[in-house]
């Protein structure tokens, strides 16, 4: 079938690419749709690499994805051809400790699409585990089933931060992952959330999605900014998805004491902490990887319309101009949140 092609560093082809795929009792096979395009996509293409996930052969990229079911296995009863779908993109050894004990991001064994060696989705069609595909509600477009996968980032994180109603909440970052997680943040509850960046298209964008202050960071002062809004006691959550040595230790200073900073980007290499700082407000720390039991809550949420996702997607690209979408990708007008290709 013909896939948009990984081959090394800086080349992308799209060409006919073997992959076999059986269809298993309990899978489903389905047409694909949408595809987004991610940042560790875009990683991988400029980079070759992150951290120990290494390209070391040709690879198939792209995770985000919705579709429709053309054919189930024999044990499968959830879902039905026909049915319009999207796929949680890790699947874990069911037999795996961290499966078991229900943190099944966690397992080292999950074989996650467009992770090395794992080929993604940007092709024709895949089979993937019915108990990780999930149908899309009437009212949720196949562009909006393929931001479930970031959109459950966002969510995973706003989970480990414990929300009360009520919360103000600082989202540290306005690319994708930190517009969602702003969205997943007043789903959860907060009452307000203030969201951080350099770039004024992207912050004029985030005032629209709800009850969101935006800062240039650049021009302004945040902490003085989170200090007037809160009459001088703090952010109740931070949420950091930049992952840089100075957003995290700008955390730290505009959390109220008892706060709770959730560490969401991840940084290059090795940050300094300031432990003191963190205890003297006695902070509690929280470390998200990917996300679990987070797609069936995120469809409910975008289904009932509490979470809207259509206004990220800003560029939309052809299966044929599937490398345009990722030049495109690698540098984005301050205006452009999501980029997505489809196939359908």
């Amino acid at each position: 079938m013909q896939a948009l092609v990984l081959e090394k560093t800086k080349s992308l082809v799209l060409r006919d690419f073997p992959v076999e795929e059986s269809l298993g009792t309990h899978d489903v096979r389905v047409r694909i749709h949408t595809v987004g395009v991610c940042g560790s996509d875009v990683h991988y293409y400029q980079h070759g690499q992150i951290g120990p996930f290494v390209v070391r052969a040709p690879m198939i990229l792209g995770h985000e994805a919705a579709g429709v079911v053309t054919e189930v296995g024999q044990a499968v009863t959830q879902l039905k051809v026909g049915d319009r779908v999207c796929m949680e993109p890790g699947i874990p050894d069911p037999t795996s400790r961290s499966t078991r004990e229900g943190s099944y991001n966690l397992d080292p064994a999950v074989r996650f699409w467009a992770t090395p060696p794992v080929h993604g989705c940007l092709r024709p069609s895949v089979v993937h585990a019915a108990a990780f595909t999930f149908r899309l509600p009437d009212t949720v477009s196949f562009a909006e089933g393929a931001m479930v996968e970031p959109l459950a980032v966002g969510m995973h994180a706003a989970h480990k931060a414990r929300l009360r109603p009520g919360d103000f909440a600082v989202v540290l970052g306005a690319g994708p992952i930190g517009m969602v997680t702003a969205l997943a943040a007043l789903a959860g509850g907060c009452a307000h959330v203030v969201i951080t960046d350099v770039q004024a298209a992207k912050l004029d964008l985030a005032a629209q999605l709800g009850p969101i202050t935006p800062v240039n960071v650049r021009e302004q002062n945040l902490a003085e900014q989170v200090r007037r809004m809160t009459e001088g006691w703090g952010a109740d959550v931070v949420f950091d998805a930049v992952g840089l040595p100075q957003s995290i230790a700008q955390a730290i200073e505009v959390l109220a004491p008892g706060g709770t900073l959730v560490l969401i980007g991840m940084p290059g290499a090795p940050v300094p902490f300031d432990v003191v700082a963190a205890q003297v407000k006695e902070i509690r720390l929280e470390t998200i990887f990917r996300y679990a039991h987070v797609f069936p809550r995120a469809l409910a949420l975008m289904g009932s319309q509490r979470i809207d996702v259509r206004p990220l997607i800003t560029d939309t690209y052809s299966f044929a101009d599937s490398i345009a979408a990722f030049d495109y990708a690698t540098r984005m007008k301050p205006t452009s949140v999501k980029v997505q290709i489809t196939l359908d």
